[in-house]
């Protein structure tokens, strides 16, 4: 069932990209990200009032408080150098990178975890490897005036603090409900978010903000609840060193729906490492 719920993850996250490049073409990333997670934040408590965990709360250990909050802020950083990432680059360049967080997750998960590397994880991790160096190869054309491989940056550390997420998350919400665990470290994104936008001064932003933006900034919120709460209920269950994997298949829907909407195109090499991705993905289920 598990793996079930890791695959509605993937689904989520992948329209949740889309949904979020239409967001903030004309919004600050930051402000993007703050009113985003005010939705994930009230989708996420109504979860755990729909399931009656909040009865839970005074059974939380110190230790996995702790871990859900460091968790919740590895989120937070991840969140905000991804669509950072996005408003500064091509989805179809962006993802990729931030999907290799599922190697340094595997990794991480054998050394910290202590989850089995077998010789077939291995050889994914180099396929997947080469597969994302593949894809964010560029062309100078594609370059934008004045960014550079700003955007390159931003989605590396992404990539970091996505794959910290996942074993902190994976350690914290081992002794708690987790929606509730979800809820908690949303908390956490909130106040990480809003104190950003309010330390560099753009809240005067929201009011400038067209009605089609905030539209899609919100959906984007709503698909990122849905795919949180599936991972996480995933990632409770099952391992994370395969729950995390399955989770980035989402770039087969993220580079689909920005070719249909975003007319974002691969080339022939940007294609081939599409498709060590995902065959490098795929043959960790097995």
């Amino acid at each position: 069932m598990w793996i079930l719920f890791a695959f509605g993850s993937a689904l989520f996250a992948g329209i949740t990209a889309i949904l979020a490049k239409i967001g903030i073409k004309h919004t600050d990333s930051n402000i993007a990200t703050a009113i985003r997670t005010v939705i994930i934040l009230i989708f996420s408590w109504l979860m755990v009032l729909i399931v009656g965990s909040q009865a839970n709360l005074p059974d939380i250990s110190r230790r996995t408080l702790l871990f859900l909050i460091l968790s919740g802020f590895a989120t937070g950083g991840s969140w905000l150098c991804y669509f950072k990432a996005l408003q500064l680059g091509n989805v179809n360049k962006v993802t990729p990178v931030d999907k290799s967080s599922t190697i340094l997750t595997m990794i991480l998960a054998f050394l910290v975890l202590g989850e089995r590397l077998t010789m077939i994880k291995g050889i994914c991790i180099v396929v997947i490897g080469a597969g994302t160096f593949f894809m964010i190869s560029k062309k100078k054309i594609e370059e934008r005036q004045g960014r550079g491989n700003l955007w390159l940056l931003f989605a590396v550390f992404s990539a970091v603090f996505a794959s910290l997420t996942s074993i902190l998350g994976k350690i914290g919400i081992e002794g708690v409900e987790s929606n509730l665990g979800t809820a908690i470290r949303t908390i956490v994104v909130l106040i990480m978010a809003w104190m950003l936008v309010f330390v560099t001064r753009k809240q005067k932003e929201l009011l400038q903000i067209d009605k089609k933006s905030m539209t899609f900034i919100c959906l984007s919120g709503i698909t990122t609840g849905l795919s949180w709460l599936c991972y996480y209920k995933a990632l409770q269950v099952g391992q994370a060193s395969i729950v995390v994997p399955i989770d980035k298949l989402s770039i087969i829907i993220t580079i689909a729906f920005s070719y249909l909407f975003l007319k974002e195109k691969l080339t022939r090499k940007a294609f081939l490492g599409l498709c060590l991705i995902v065959i490098g993905t795929l043959a960790l289920l097995i």
